[in-house]
């Protein structure tokens, strides 16, 4: 019995054996492409950086100090920027505003009367004059290639400081373009420029302020410095309507002529009544000071204001 199980076994071995060899594995079904040909991934896009400051970054303050000149071209008498040759007043500015980055990173501003109060009413009875476009592109291109700031400063005359603001609106759609605003030339009506100072009012300071931060929204730029220079706190009227804006960087310049101890004395003054959102700025007059005192407040002297200015600006 044994015998005849061993002997079944054995056969049943063989049969399995003639079955495999007889019949090979199937082969895998083709699939159109080896594996060495599959497709390479698309590699995803280098995102685009957002627009930058000079110098890169996108905020101001506080990692930056602006220190700047001011001026028309040809026009000596309104600034150090009018006088000669640009990319030698731009030498100068960087020379001039070195000492102010003794603890910050100095922004150079190059800033540029744009609009400019007339002693005559125009075609327009508005009391100003705006400055030819191909000049705002020159001084735009002279500020790139010096890493610095362009602020297009307005003297409105009768005119309004946001139209005015509006239409240079396509240079304040670029990230090193910012504005610069002249209160004591905004006249009212009646009001002839040369015999009298202008004011405004910090609502109208507040509907710039809110433009240009719509702007900087809108166009994902860095932020965008808003001056407002002032010789006298009667110049603004009801200040505390201004209110912070974002990617604005307000600033409140003091612009006042004369000895040091003058000079200082209208800082304290101007700065007693600032908003806690605005910033401080001080101006020094190459000529007017020294022919009033004798005297140019050195940067020492100037980083010894309280509170430190966070612009300097040399006329």
């Amino acid at each position: 019995m044994a015998g005849r199980i061993a002997a079944l076994l054995a056969v049943l071995v063989l049969v399995a054996g003639c079955a495999s060899s007889s019949n090979p594995p199937a082969e895998p079904e083709a699939t159109g492409q080896s594996a060495a040909a599959s497709p390479t991934p698309t590699p995803s896009p280098t995102p685009t950086p957002p627009p930058q400051l000079p110098g890169g970054g996108r905020e101001l303050l506080p990692a930056h100090r602006l220190c700047g000149f001011v001026g028309y071209p040809g026009a000596l008498g309104q600034g150090r920027l009018g006088i000669g040759a640009i990319e030698d007043r731009m030498a100068e500015l960087h020379d001039t505003c070195a000492p102010f980055g003794v603890d910050r990173a100095v922004m150079p501003v190059m800033e540029l009367i744009a609009v400019t109060v007339q002693p005559q009413p125009g075609p327009d009875g508005m009391w100003r004059d705006r400055v030819d476009p191909a000049i705002i592109d020159e001084w735009l291109s002279v500020a790139r290639e010096h890493g610095a700031l362009l602020l297009l400063d307005i003297q409105p005359g009768q005119a309004e400081f946001l139209d005015e603001v509006k239409v240079l609106e396509r240079y304040l759609v670029q990230p090193d373009v910012g504005v610069a605003l002249d209160p004591e030339w905004s006249m009212g009506p009646g009001q002839i420029p040369m015999q009298s100072f202008g004011s405004t009012s910090g609502e109208e300071l507040d509907q710039v302020a809110a433009y240009l931060s719509d702007l900087v929204t809108s166009h994902d730029l860095p932020e965008k410095p808003m001056v407002y220079h002032i010789l006298h706190p009667s110049i603004i009227t009801n200040e505390d309507a201004l209110q912070p804006h974002p990617g604005i960087v307000l600033i409140k310049s003091v612009d006042g002529i004369g000895a040091p101890a003058d000079k200082i004395s209208t800082y304290q003054q101007v700065s007693a009544t600032v908003p806690p959102h605005v910033h401080m700025g001080f101006k020094l007059f190459f000529d007017e000071d020294m022919q009033t005192s004798g005297v140019l407040m050195s940067p020492a002297d100037v980083l010894a204001l309280t509170p430190v200015p966070d612009y300097v600006l040399y006329e």
